[in-house]
C-alpha cells in the first residue's frame, strides 16, 4: 500500500528551474541567418506540453544565457499559474522536432529528476498529475484572481516514493494508455490530411480540370481527356487504370464517374479563373450561422462545454462539464453532428474544429462562429473551406479589438468561396465521409482509454490495484 511507501521531497530528487522572462529586446520573430531557432514551451489549459506556433530567433552570442532552460527528454514542465493538470513528460506526450530546440517559457517550471536511481520519470509524471498531488499544490498556492504557484511550494511537495520496479511498472501500465491516445491523435490527423489533399486537388488547385484542359489542348480526344482526369484524381497511371478497370470494374466505374463531374474549361470569376460552370459566392450560401442556442429555458440539466482556449487546430483537447445552474454565461451554442466551429476571438489561434458524433449536450462558447451545413453532404466542404490557412489568415486578419482582437460571427460566414456544382460536392462528401468517421471512432475510444487511465491513476498510487495485476483487470474499459 502507498502508506509503506517512503515519502521525499521533490527537491531531495530533482532540480526545478523556473521558465525564463523573454522580452522584446531579448528576440525577435522572423528568419535572420545569424541567429539561433528555439521554440517556446509552454502548457495548454487542458494538460499537456504544447509549443508555439512562432519560431524564436536568438543571437547565437546571446543564445548560450538559454542552455539552462533548454528542455530535454524525460524533463517534466509544470504550469506555475492558473494551474490545471499542468504537468507534462517530455518526450512521452510531447512531440519535439528534432531540427529544433525547445525553451522553457515564464511561468512554466522544469523539473528534472537528478535521482534516477530512486525515482522514475514517468511515474513522476502520472504522480504529479494525481488528483491529491495537484490539490495539495494548490493548497499552497496564492488565493488571488489568478492562482499563482510559488517556487518552494513545489520543491517542498512530497513525493510518495515505491521501490523503483514498482514505479516502472506503474508508468508502464498508464503509458501504454497514453501511448494508444496518442497514435489515434496522429491517425486522425494523417484523416484530415489526406481529406484536405483532395480538397485542394478538386478545388483550390482544380488538377482533373487542368489535366483534361491541358490534354485538349494537345490534341487530344474527350476519351484522353477524361483519363487524364481520372488519374489526376486516382494518382495511378495509365497502366494501373486498366489493370483497375479488368481487376475491380466497379472502382474503376465510380472513378470515371468522378472525373466526368469535371469541367473541361475555365471561365473567369471576380476570384480569378475558376473550372466552368462553378460559382463564386459565400459560405452562407452553403451553411447557416449560430442556428441553435440554449435559452434558460431549454438549456439541459447539465451540459459538457466547448471553449476557445481548449480548441486547438480541428481538435477539442477538453471539455468540461457543468451543471446549468453553473454553466459560463457564454456556454450557449448547440452543436450538432457535422457542425464547424471557428473561434471568432484571435481567430490566429486556430481555435476551430468539425463536430462528429457529439454528445447530446455538447455547447460551444460564444465565442465560436458554429457553421451548420444546409444540407448533410455539405459538411466537410463547409468545415475544410472555413478553416483552411487562407481563411483563417484572413480573418486574423480582420480582426480587430486591442488586446482582444476578434471578429464577428457575420465576418465567417460571409468568407467568400468557391462553389462547385452539387454532384461534385455529393462526390467529395461521399469520398472522404469515411476519414471523419474514422477518426470520430479513434476519439471515441482515445476518450474511453483517457477515462480508464483517470480511473486506474490513483487506484494504482494509492496501492488499491497492484500493477501485478493481470492485464484483464487492468485493461477493462469503465462504463463511460
Amino acid at each position: 500500500m502507498s502508506a509503506e511507501w517512503p515519502e521525499h521531497l521533490l527537491q531531495d530528487l530533482c532540480d526545478f528551474q523556473n521558465g525564463f522572462a523573454f522580452k522584446n529586446s531579448d528576440y525577435v520573430s522572423g528568419s535572420v541567418n545569424t541567429w539561433e531557432v528555439f521554440r517556446m514551451g509552454y502548457i495548454s489549459r487542458g494538460g499537456g506540453f504544447k509549443e508555439d506556433s512562432t519560431p524564436v530567433f536568438v543571437p547565437k552570442e546571446y543564445s548560450k544565457k538559454l542552455d539552462r532552460y533548454l528542455l530535454r527528454k524525460g524533463d517534466l514542465t509544470i504550469a506555475m499559474t492558473d494551474m490545471k493538470n499542468s504537468m507534462a513528460l517530455l518526450g512521452h506526450t510531447a512531440r519535439i522536432p528534432e531540427d529544433e530546440r525547445f525553451v522553457l517559457n515564464q511561468r512554466v517550471g522544469l523539473i528534472r529528476v537528478r535521482k534516477t536511481e530512486t525515482l522514475a520519470p514517468l511515474y513522476l509524471y502520472y504522480f504529479s498529475n494525481s488528483p491529491d498531488y495537484i490539490a495539495s499544490l494548490r493548497s499552497r498556492a496564492n488565493s488571488g484572481v489568478q492562482v499563482n504557484l510559488s517556487t518552494s511550494a513545489i520543491k517542498e511537495s512530497v513525493l510518495k516514493v515505491p521501490p523503483l520496479s514498482v514505479q516502472k511498472s506503474i508508468g508502464e501500465t498508464l503509458g501504454s494508455l497514453d501511448d494508444k491516445i496518442q497514435v489515434n491523435h496522429q491517425i486522425n490527423q494523417t484523416l484530415e490530411q489526406m481529406a484536405q489533399a483532395i480538397f485542394k486537388s478538386w478545388f483550390v488547385d482544380f488538377e482533373p480540370v487542368k489535366a483534361k484542359i491541358a490534354v485538349l489542348e494537345a490534341g487530344g480526344s474527350e476519351e484522353d481527356a477524361l483519363l487524364a482526369a481520372m488519374q489526376a484524381i486516382s494518382g495511378k497511371g495509365e497502366a494501373e487504370l486498366t489493370r483497375l478497370r479488368a481487376e475491380q470494374p466497379e472502382q474503376y466505374a465510380e472513378l470515371r464517374a468522378t472525373a466526368e463531374l469535371f469541367p473541361s474549361a475555365m471561365q473567369d470569376s471576380e476570384l480569378g479563373e475558376i473550372p466552368e460552370g462553378w460559382g463564386v459566392g459565400a459560405l452562407a450560401d452553403v451553411a447557416n450561422l449560430n442556428q441553435q442556442s440554449w435559452t434558460k429555458r431549454t438549456i439541459p440539466s447539465e451540459i459538457r462545454y466547448v471553449d476557445l482556449a481548449n480548441t486547438k487546430n480541428g481538435v477539442i483537447e477538453s471539455t468540461t462539464t457543468y451543471h446549468a445552474d453553473d454553466a459560463p454565461s457564454r456556454a450557449r451554442r448547440i452543436l450538432s453532428d457535422g457542425d464547424t466551429i471557428v473561434g471568432t476571438v484571435r481567430p490566429g489561434n486556430r481555435s476551430f474544429a468539425f463536430i462528429k458524433r457529439p454528445p447530446k449536450t455538447l455547447t460551444g462558447s460564444t465565442g465560436f462562429a458554429v457553421l451548420s451545413p444546409k444540407q448533410a453532404e455539405l459538411a466537410e466542404f463547409v468545415y475544410i473551406t472555413a478553416t483552411s490557412d487562407e481563411a483563417i489568415n484572413h480573418l486574423a486578419h480582420l480582426a480587430d479589438g486591442g488586446a482582444y482582437p476578434a471578429v464577428r460571427p457575420e465576418v465567417v460566414i460571409n468568407l467568400p468561396c468557391i462553389v462547385p456544382t452539387e454532384r461534385l460536392i455529393a462526390c467529395f462528401h461521399k469520398t472522404v465521409r469515411s476519414f471523419f468517421d474514422q477518426a470520430a471512432v479513434n476519439k471515441l475510444e482515445s476518450s474511453t482509454l483517457s477515462v480508464l487511465r483517470d480511473i486506474l491513476l490513483p487506484k494504482l498510487l494509492s496501492g488499491e490495484l497492484s500493477v501485478l495485476a493481470t492485464e484483464d483487470q487492468l485493461v477493462e474499459p469503465p462504463n463511460v
